[in-house]
């Protein structure tokens, strides 16, 4: 069977520090053995330490996981792994406290445990983040979306720091218009300079987003910086028109994505139960999801999902419902291609192949999983490292069953290819048995590369 994000037994420690055995634990419980369960110690923290947040700091509870291996299906076993970690528990505590963080956490593990940690928590913003561009793009986009962390503040908001930022990216776009719109395909050169043109003086774009900020008015803040963010995108989707990377060999004869696709679900209810849809207001045993395909990260796993969906492969498909997913019941259908898993470092030119990451060691995927909506492949049932030919899942993240940097525990472990951007409301309403009555792709076929070895 395929795996998916690993189940969740709970159990609660109160040991003031448990929260900084948490690695010990877990490198005394790694085996090759790749069954595994996924265990939740409640701890009650009443830790001074530095190295830990605000958050945790007081007498406050919060949720740890991890992953332990299931030695057998059998229930004494299983008994057996809490023995570990109780055995492990116990024994820690002659230790010296004061400094055991410098022990135990390393500043590599810091993503897991850092609030600050600067996950996309929509769709639509991991997609723009992960387009390829340019470094002035990239430059001015970085500028702009300092400005949402900003924006949370619940108090006093710095705008001063806000107007900066939005200066910074004004003159950067206003300095290297020749280089930003030179660098668009003469075909779409025309399109590209009324982009421009919008987003320095645009109704929605910079200097309207320099004056909203001088109004100190938050919402017309977020909707001009929402709206030169989405002008900056389009500008650098026009300058990509190609992967700006070679496959490897061994995988040009496989179907490839290379840029982006949209496909459009149109599910149905399996019983007399309807849809609650908050975008029309309205109920319906039918509902529609919009997923936008990355092949700019993840181009072959795209690409052969792309190709599945245009020959019809998920049609009439029922679906799995699970805390975690919303799964294809695809397995096993003898269908798609046996691809090895496909993950985008970020800061990398180029995805690994058969390589998960190790977000303890401040590895992140371009395309997180840690978002809610995030699309992937299923592993493939008899090598871990490669995803299965066509079932995939919807993840359905929760922050409050997640990492302390709000990190999912699977992250960087499936080949994410792609985010649900519209009707993500329907999906906690899907239930196993409930139908995709079709899959079309609407837009992106022409970035689609069939090989004739593979049409």
């Amino acid at each position: 069977m395929a795996t998916l994000p690993s189940p969740l037994v709970s159990f609660t420690c109160q040991h003031p520090k448990s929260h900084l055995l948490l690695p010990m634990i877990r490198r005394r419980l790694q085996t090759q053995d790749k069954k595994t369960i996924t265990f939740r110690i409640n701890c009650n923290c009443r830790s001074t330490n530095s190295t830990i947040s605000q958050e945790q700091k007081g007498s406050k509870t919060f949720s740890l996981r991890f992953h332990v291996p299931i030695f057998s299906s059998d229930i004494d076993n299983l008994k057996g792994v809490f023995a570990i970690v109780l055995i492990i528990l116990q024994t820690a505590t002659p230790f010296p406290l004061n400094d055991i963080g410098k022990w135990f956490i390393s500043p590599a593990n810091a993503v897991l445990y850092s609030p600050n940690t600067k996950v996309p928590r929509t769709g639509e913003v991991a997609l723009r983040r992960a387009i390829p561009a340019n470094p002035i793009m990239k430059s001015m986009q970085d500028s702009l979306e300092d400005i949402f962390y900003l924006l949370r503040f619940p108090q006093r908001k710095p705008y001063g720091t806000m107007e900066g930022d939005v200066k910074n990216a004004l003159q950067i776009a206003t300095k290297e218009q020749e280089l930003i719109v030179g660098s668009i395909p003469l075909n779409m050169k025309e399109k590209g300079l009324e982009l421009y043109n919008y987003l320095i003086n645009g109704e929605g774009g910079l200097r309207s987003l320099v004056e909203s900020i001088k109004e100190k008015d938050p919402d017309k803040v977020s909707k001009n910086l929402s709206s030169s963010l989405e002008t900056i995108a389009q500008l650098e989707l026009l300058q990509v028109p190609d992967l700006p990377y070679l496959l490897p060999q061994q995988y040009q004869d496989f179907p490839r994505l290379t840029g982006r696709a949209i496909v459009e679900f149109t599910v149905e209810k399996a019983d007399n139960s309807m849809f609650s849809m908050s975008t029309t207001g309205g109920n319906g045993k039918k509902a529609t999801i919009k997923v936008v395909l990355d092949g700019y990260s993840a181009p072959l796993t795209a690409g052969n999902f792309a190709k599945l969906v245009i020959n019809g492969a998920y049609d009439g498909v029922k679906l799995k419902s699970t805390e975690q997913a919303i799964l294809s019941d695809t397995e096993g259908n003898g269908v798609g291609f046996s691809l090895p898993i496909e993950i985008m470092p970020a800061g990398g030119f180029e995805p690994f192949y058969r390589t998960t990451l190790n977000v303890q060691d401040g590895e992140l995927p371009v395309l997180p999983l840690s978002v809610y909506g995030a699309v992937a492949m299923a592993h493939n049932p008899t090598a871990e490292d490669y995803s299965a030919p066509s079932q995939f899942f919807f993840y359905l993240y929760e922050k409050r069953n997640a990492g302390l940097g709000g990190l999912s525990f699977d992250e960087g472990q499936f080949s994410v290819f792609g985010y649900a951007t519209s009707g993500r409301e329907i999906l906690p309403q899907l239930k196993t048995g409930d139908i995709i009555k079709s899959a079309k792709l609407v837009e992106g076929y022409d970035r689609l590369h069939l090989p004739a070895s593979n049409p």
